[in-house]
């Protein structure tokens, strides 16, 4: 099924089918996304979100994938790490912060999008949505809706179209797990440690 991201209804057809475990491609505040419920959240339903979108780009289990938050705040209830307010001023935004989660030694990348109809989409669906580029593993990303959804619509239960991405810049990814607070990838949003 594709719809229009301007269609009235369009967000809340992507959270409901988010919230019942499916796999949908939203345009994000970069690129187009592969997005599901972030696994160990819900209502302690699991629905494996992460396998199935690796099973589509045929990506291995090692490589982890970015989780999208609605509210800059919302960072809090998954690490105890602190946020320096340099960093936190830039979201919503392109940036994706890597964090230590509460009571882990496993690290999380997290990023309160942009765009505030993605970020409508997440609060509709109560908890964080992986977010990963709509490509097959180790080929080049999908910028022309046409191509997707020639690609991958059979394997997704919803395209949200939002016109072509061509001249999008990735985000912004910086590490504050310690000691080694880094920037891994700068994008679009810049970045002064």
């Amino acid at each position: 099924m594709i719809c229009r991201k301007s269609d009235e209804d369009s967000a809340l057809k992507a959270s409901s089918l988010l919230r019942k475990g499916k796999i949908v491609i939203l345009p994000t505040d970069t690129v187009y996304g592969f997005s599901g419920i972030a696994d160990g959240h819900g209502d302690g339903t699991a629905f494996k979100t992460a396998d199935l979108i690796r099973r589509i780009k045929g990506r291995g289990e090692a490589k982890p994938m970015i989780e999208l938050i609605a509210r800059p705040q919302d960072i809090y209830k998954y690490t105890d790490t602190e946020i320096p307010l340099k960093l936190l001023e830039k979201w919503p935004g392109a940036l994706t912060l890597i964090v230590k989660n509460k009571n882990s030694d496993k690290t999380t990348a997290f990023r309160c999008p942009g765009d505030a109809w993605l970020r409508k989409v997440i609060e509709s669906c109560g908890f964080p949505i992986y977010s990963t580029s709509v490509n097959r593993s180790g080929r080049p990303v999908l910028h022309k809706i046409s191509e997707i959804c020639e690609e991958f619509e059979k394997y997704c239960d919803l395209i949200v179209d939002a016109g072509d991405t061509e001249d999008s810049i990735p985000s912004t990814i910086v590490s504050l797990v310690q000691p080694h607070i880094k920037i891994v990838r700068q994008g679009e949003v810049k970045v002064e440690l």
